[in-house]
């Protein structure tokens, strides 16, 4: 019996990444090019698509190529071919680690965010506008579709998703920009131009021709509007922080990009 995006061409996926369940990985080790063969897949009872969370299906799987990531040695040549600016070694290096630091900033900046996230919804208690939850919950499912399109899976764009499973994530993000709002409102944190232009400065840092990127960006209402929203909630971030006692506390690379 054939279920609801049970079915994918042309999908890649990395062994050991995490992307797949790993009864799917085990089945492809050791197959070949050209290989088919099929095998049993147990859903956990968590699974975020609940029609089929807790059930077994059988899987037909071909093998249409196989490809290994390999290390390319790293000369003044290649790094040329690259296209950057700093046509050298040493710039690439330097263009590489202003890259992690920014992703590093990131993922901390998300940690502060669930952190005081958490603060703020102990102390506050009121009811969600439906409406609000029910676009929200809409947002959520078209940016799904949207991802598994990208992937290839066909017919993403029918795909349909337990209101139970929306709901929760839904109201969490209404829930937040509700509390954001009013503590920009109580506090006067309001977004001023210099923080929009810095948050957009950063962002360009990491591309070949920065002013081109902040000239589209600054072009285009909705990614101005996104970066608005991130100064704001950066603005909550920063003042929560600032009256809560913080300790520092020292995590592995590895274990932050996790």
């Amino acid at each position: 019996e054939p279920f609801s995006n049970g079915k994918a061409v042309d999908f890649q996926f990395f062994l050991g990444d995490g992307q797949m369940l790993q009864a799917f990985e085990n089945a492809t080790r050791g197959m070949k090019t050209g290989e088919s063969k099929t095998f049993q897949l147990s859903f956990p009872a968590d699974y975020r698509h609940t029609d089929i969370a807790g059930k077994s299906a059988d899987f037909i799987l071909t093998i249409n190529q196989i490809e290994n990531v390999h290390l390319q040695e790293v000369t003044p040549d290649w790094v040329q071919s690259l296209g950057v600016d700093e046509i050298s070694v040493d710039g690439l290096r330097e263009h590489i680690r202003r890259s992690v630091k920014r992703e590093v900033d990131i993922r901390l900046l998300a940690r502060h965010r669930i952190a005081v996230m958490n603060a703020l919804f102990s102390i506050s208690e009121f009811e969600l506008p439906q409406v609000s939850v029910q676009a929200e919950m809409h947002r959520l499912l078209e940016q799904v579709r949207l991802d598994l399109q990208q992937r290839g899976v066909q017919n993403a764009d029918k795909l349909t998703i337990a209101d139970d499973v929306l709901r929760s994530q839904a109201e969490h993000g209404v829930r937040w920009s509700f509390v954001v709002s009013e503590m920009v409102r109580t506090n006067g944190l309001q977004a001023q131009p210099e923080q929009i232009e810095a948050y957009i400065a950063r962002l360009a840092s990491v591309y070949e021709k920065p002013d081109e990127f902040v000239q589209l960006y600054l072009s285009d209402k909705n990614r101005v509007e996104q970066a608005t929203n991130a100064v704001l909630e950066q603005n909550v971030i920063d003042y929560v922080l600032s009256k809560a006692k913080v300790s520092d506390k020292e995590i592995l690379f590895d274990e932050l990009m996790k």
